[in-house]
């Protein structure tokens, strides 16, 4: 947790990148990311905390920080970290947290019956997602001084030999093999139908639309035998014998 005297920041939260429960919750003044890289420099350090521990024993590639909700006031903030952890632990999420957050040190010291009762606690629990009013964020917008700010900040922290997974490729690359599953593919595709669609009642203005016929000329259209599919048969209803991919999802759709 994090004091300071600035007017206001950000409530983050620590997870891994394959699971949706989190296991730390934050505050700081500066950016969620780099509040975790001092998170993980402290864990090289060997502090005895659950969390460091938990952290110790991870993929630091595979540690991120969510930027769950900024606040103005550093009193407010401190009662935003209070709220997010009681929040988090009554929705059975396996926390790490020491204290009920807030401002200012708090010396509280784990029990041997309070870390058996977190073990319990973050045994088998599946992480649940918060959408519309049952988040807490829900309604709320960044102002746009907050986001040039966070721009500013973030600009070139990620370009070549900066990024964490620069030169890895293949199996040496975190994500190499990994796949979403289909409840994971289900909910994303949920989230961008209809207004959920960041381009959802979003027209192309006329310089745009100039600009996208120009890159295009004298490309081939459809670019590829798949795109000729999507656009002859599958956009218009039509199924033809002579069509390879027609007959993969007619095939699809029997096994289904």
């Amino acid at each position: 947790m994090t004091t300071a005297t600035a007017t206001g920041g950000v409530i983050y939260g620590v997870r891994l990148r394959s699971s949706y429960d989190y296991r730390y919750i934050g505050l700081t003044t500066k950016t969620a990311d780099i509040r975790l890289r001092q998170h993980l420099k402290i864990a090289a350090g060997e502090r005895k905390t659950p969390f460091y521990d938990w952290l110790r024993k991870q993929d630091r590639a595979e540690v991120i920080a969510d930027t769950l909700d900024w606040v103005e006031g550093m009193d407010e903030l401190g009662q935003a970290e209070i709220a997010w952890i009681a929040y988090l632990r009554r929705d059975g999420q396996p926390l790490l947290n020491l204290s009920d957050g807030g401002l200012g040190p708090t010396g509280v010291i784990w029990t041997d019956a309070m870390r058996e009762a977190a073990r319990l606690r973050s045994t088998g629990r599946v992480g649940v997602s918060r959408y519309a009013d049952e988040n807490p964020f829900h309604g709320r917008k960044h102002s746009a001084e907050q986001r040039m700010k966070w721009s500013a900040e973030r600009r070139g922290t990620n370009r070549g030999a900066d990024n964490p997974n620069f030169g890895k490729f293949g199996p040496d690359h975190p994500g190499y093999g990994h796949t979403i599953s289909e409840e994971s593919r289900a909910r994303l595709s949920e989230q961008r139908r209809g207004s959920g669609n960041p381009n959802f009642g979003k027209k192309a203005s006329d310089e745009t639309r100039a600009k996208m016929s120009a890159v295009r000329k004298g490309r081939p259209m459809p670019s590829s035998r798949r795109s000729a599919h999507t656009r002859y048969h599958t956009n218009k209803g039509v199924v033809k014998d002579t069509c390879q991919y027609c007959i993969e999802d007619a095939g699809k759709t029997i096994e289904e």
